[in-house]
């Protein structure tokens, strides 16, 4: 049997015969009597202490943890003790990922994780817990491949604690875990002729933006497209960087993914893009790069705002991109002083690709 029980209610001394005689200790008669304690893996000693009358169950929990280090379950009781915001606190830095996946992942967790699952010590998790956790997330109408992302996140998460001993197995790959809803729905691209009618319904400042989604281009990569970036010889644009925020604070980022990549400018869309340049000048934009707080990186924007910065994508969406979707007939217009509703199936990924039309083929 691993490790070894003391009964601290008596003390072992040697007679007057030579011979060794158990009598009372100093505590005899009060608090636990029983103390279990064994070496665990690390080379340190655990313990736990058993009232009177309980010799048995110190007997069977050093017996428990004999077998638990010989099958490779051994689980350190202080380790499972460790909640799962204290553990996912210090585990989020030591990804690899980009620091603003990594914002994005303390965001998340944050926000729809630990309110529900933070305070719980990870070797309770069960389940049950996972599964009530997922139904209040869509409850609260979180739903689609946003709750499966912070899905993942908590499940990557449970599987380094598994990993580090916190606890023996992952609550999410039982089988009776389902993972968050998505809806199925495919986002259907528009005609050509949809795109010039949300075109013309943009500011003039930024009716070149279609054109350059409609190469596909995402539109962090257009608010972040630079001079430098655009060769009119070739007919090219070098996708090289985007607008991001990072921790609330714009930086320039690579693409998503990290995806450096050369887009065609066809004759019109060029065209387009040298009519915005000369009619709006180019501006100055001194930013960090990557992340907050990063090493300041100056580009000539070819998309500013009104007043010669760097465009804030909320605005543009709410103040131009919005309404000219309204103007077009692609969602409707809202009651006075009511926000525009904006469906899924009509975001960026609509403009990226539109349907080639062959009666006006200009991308």
């Amino acid at each position: 049997m691993a490790g070894h029980i003391q009964d601290r209610w008596f003390a072992t001394v040697t007679g007057p015969d030579g011979k060794p005689r158990k009598v009372n200790s100093d505590r005899h008669g009060s608090g636990a009597r029983y103390w279990a304690r064994y070496v665990g893996p690390d080379g340190t000693e655990k313990s736990k202490s058993f009232p009177d009358r309980q010799k048995r169950l110190a007997d069977q929990w050093l017996a428990h943890t004999e077998a638990d280090m010989t099958r490779g379950q051994y689980i350190d009781s202080r380790a499972a003790r460790t909640t799962f915001q204290q553990y996912a606190e210090g585990w989020v830095p030591t990804q690899g990922a980009d620091p603003n996946t990594q914002a994005s992942m303390e965001s998340q967790l944050r926000l729809h994780a630990f309110p529900y699952l933070g305070t719980r010590p990870l070797g309770s998790f069960q389940p049950a817990h996972i599964r009530d956790w997922v139904q209040q997330l869509q409850a609260n109408g979180v739903r689609g491949s946003y709750a499966r992302t912070i899905y993942s996140n908590v499940r990557a998460a449970l599987s380094a604690a598994v990993d580090d001993g916190h606890l023996p197995r992952n609550p999410c790959a039982a089988r009776s875990v389902r993972l968050p809803t998505v809806d199925t729905k495919r986002v259907t691209p528009w005609t050509t002729e949809r795109l010039f009618a949300v075109r013309a319904g943009m500011p003039e400042r930024y009716q070149a933006m279609v054109d350059l989604g409609g190469g596909g281009l995402r539109q962090g990569e257009i608010l972040g497209v630079a001079v430098d970036a655009i060769d009119f010889r070739s007919d090219t644009l070098h996708v090289v960087q985007q607008l991001e925020l990072s921790r609330s604070k714009h930086v320039f980022a690579p693409p998503k993914g990290g995806k450096l990549r050369d887009v065609p400018l066809p004759g019109p869309v060029a065209e387009a893009l040298q009519a915005h340049m000369k009619q709006f000048p180019q501006v100055e934009i001194t930013l960090p790069r990557k992340v907050a707080g990063g090493p300041l990186v100056t580009k000539r924007l070819v998309f500013t705002g009104p007043r010669g910065g760097h465009i804030w994508r909320t605005s543009l969406n709410e103040e131009a991109r919005k309404p000219a979707l309204a103007s077009a007939g692609v969602i409707l217009i809202p009651v006075a002083g009511a926000p525009h509703a904006e469906p899924r199936e009509n975001g960026m990924h609509a403009i990226r690709h539109p349907l080639r039309s062959p009666s006006r083929r200009r991308y």
